[in-house]
C-alpha cells in the first residue's frame, strides 16, 4: 500500500489488549472535521475542535450516529504543535477490546484510515519535527528494557546523536567549500586554505567518525545485552550459580557430572544493565557423543562472550593449575573480553587457603554467598568496556554503517 500523508490516518496508541484506558490517536488535515461528527459534550451538544486551544482537555461521549460509544476524553493539539506535526487528537477511552474495535471503526466510518506501522512517527520526520535519527530512537526507546538503553535512546531522541553529526557534516561541507574554491582558482595560483589546517580537520574527523564506530560494538553489546558466559569443568556450580543469579529453579542441578549438554540462557537486568547469562557445558575430554557436542558449543559461547566467568570447586581446586588453565583461557580472549574467576564452595575452604589465590572472588552458590561481589565485578568490567564519557554511543546498524562509509572516504583524502 502506498503511504501518503495526504490522508487522515487513526490508530492505538497503547499496546493491543484489555486495560483500564485505552488512547486511539487521530492525526491529519481533516481530524478536526471527524471529530466534531462523533463527539459530544456533557450537555449533548456538538463541539467544533477546530475553533478550540491547543493542547487542551475535552470530556465528553462518541456517538455512531444515535448510539453512544464510549465516555472518553479527548486531548486536543493543533498543528504544528503535535507529534507528526498536524491537527491530532488523543481520545483516552475505557479498556475494552470491543471499544476500541467499535472507536477505531467509527472513526475509519467517518473518513479516516487505518494507519500503517510507525506511520505517526514517518509523518513527524516527513513534516520537520525530528530528524531521521531521532525516529530510529523512538522504536529502540519503546524497546529498551534496561535503563543503559533506555538513557542512549532518550539522548538520541532529544538529538544528542544528531548534533553530533551536525557538526561533522557542518566541518565536511566547510572543508569541501575550500578544495572546490581553490579548483576555481587553480590558474590564479590563489591559496584560500593553509594545507596543514585542512589535514589537521581531515584527521580529527576522521578520529571522531573512527571513535563512533568504535562505540557501535559497546552499545550493540547494550542493546542486545551483555553476553556472560559461566565456564568451568564439569560439576563446580555452573547451574547452580545461573539459578542463584535468577533467583530460580532454571537449570537441572546434579551431581552427577556431565549433567549440562546444551547452553542454557537467561537475562537479569543489574543496576540498569541488562546480561544474558549462558550456563554452559563442563570443559573436559569426553568420548559420550552428545556431551562433546555440548562441550564445543561452549567453546563457540566464550569465543562471543563480552565476559566469561570461569568457575573452580573450591573442594578440589589446585592453586597452581588454577593459574595455569586462568591463563590458558585469557590468552584466547579478545581485548574487548573480560575474565572473571570464580571458586565455588567458599564454605569449604580456610582463611590460609583463600590466601594462596589472587584476583579471585570466593562464593558459596547454594549457599547465596558472594553473589553481592560477583554482581559488582560484572558492572565494574561493564562499565570500563562501555566508558565513553557521553551517552551518544551508536547503537543503530544503520548509522554504524554510513559511518563505517564516512570512515572510507576519509581515509581517501
Amino acid at each position: 500500500m502506498k503511504i501518503t500523508t495526504k490522508d487522515t490516518i487513526c490508530a492505538l496508541a497503547t499496546p493491543p489488549g484489555q486495560g483500564a484506558i485505552a488512547v486511539i490517536r487521530l492525526s491529519g488535515k481533516d481530524t478536526f472535521i471527524i471529530a466534531a461528527k462523533i463527539f459530544r459534550d456533557k450537555n449533548g451538544k456538538l463541539k467544533d475542535f477546530s475553533k478550540m486551544k491547543s493542547h487542551t482537555l475535552h470530556f465528553g461521549i462518541l456517538y455512531d450516529g444515535e448510539q453512544a460509544i464510549d465516555e472518553v476524553l479527548v486531548s486536543l493539539f493543533k498543528s504544528p504543535h503535535s507529534y507528526t506535526a498536524e491537527d491530532t487528537i488523543e481520545i483516552s477511552c475505557h479498556g475494552s477490546i470491543y471499544i476500541q474495535q467499535q472507536l477505531l471503526q467509527l472513526l475509519v466510518k467517518n473518513g479516516a484510515r487505518t494507519a500503517q506501522p510507525g506511520e505517526f512517527t514517518l509523518r513527524a520526520f516527513l513534516n520537520g519535527k525530528m530528524d531521521l535519527s531521532q525516529a530510529e530512537a523512538v522504536a529502540d526507546l519503546i524497546a529498551t528494557q534496561d535503563e543503559a538503553i533506555h538513557r542512549i535512546a532518550l539522548q538520541q531522541l532529544r538529538g544528542g546523536f544528531s548534533s553530533e553529526i551536525k557538526v561533522l557534516r557542518e566541518s565536511l561541507i566547510n572543508f569541501a567549500a575550500l578544495v572546490e574554491l581553490e579548483l576555481d582558482f587553480a590558474e590564479e595560483d590563489v591559496e584560500f586554505a593553509n594545507r596543514v589546517q585542512l589535514k589537521n580537520l581531515v584527521s580529527e574527523l576522521q578520529n571522531k567518525v573512527s571513535t563512533l564506530l568504535e562505540s557501535f560494538n559497546r552499545g550493540n553489546v547494550l542493546k542486545n545485552g551483555i553476553p556472560v558466559v559461566i565456564a568451568g569443568k564439569p560439576n563446580v556450580g555452573k547451574s547452580t550459580l545461573l539459578n542463584a543469579l535468577l533467583n530460580e529453579e532454571r537449570a537441572i542441578v546434579s551431581e552427577i557430572a556431565g549433567t549440562t549438554r546444551d547452553v542454557i540462557e537467561d537475562e537479569l537486568v543489574i543496576d540498569g544493565y541488562r546480561f544474558r547469562f549462558l550456563d554452559t557445558a563442563g570443559i573436559r575430554h569426553t568420548e559420550d557423543v552428545i556431551e562433546k557436542i555440548g562441550v564445543e558449543r561452549t567453546m563457540e559461547q566464550i569465543v562471543k562472550a563480552s565476559i566469561i566467568i570461569y568457575m573452580e570447586d573450591g573442594s578440589k581446586v589446585n592453586p597452581e593449575l588454577l593459574i595455569t588453565e586462568r591463563g590458558a583461557i585469557a590468552s584466547q580472549l579478545l581485548p574487548s573480553q573480560h575474565l572473571i574467576t570464580v571458586i565455588n564452595k567458599e564454605d569449604l575452604i580456610d582463611a590460609k587457603q583463600k590466601s594462596q589465590y589472587n584476583n579471585v572472588l570466593f562464593i558459596s552458590a547454594k549457599k547465596q554467598i558472594g553473589l553481592h561481589e560477583l554482581k559488582t565485578a560484572l558492572l565494574e568490567q561493564v562499565k570500563l568496556t562501555t566508558a565513553t564519557g557521553n551517552d551518544n554511543l551508536v547503537i543503530n546498524a544503520r548509522h554504524a554503517s554510513a559511518l563505517n562509509e564516512s570512515n572510507k572516504e576519509l581515509l581517501k583524502i
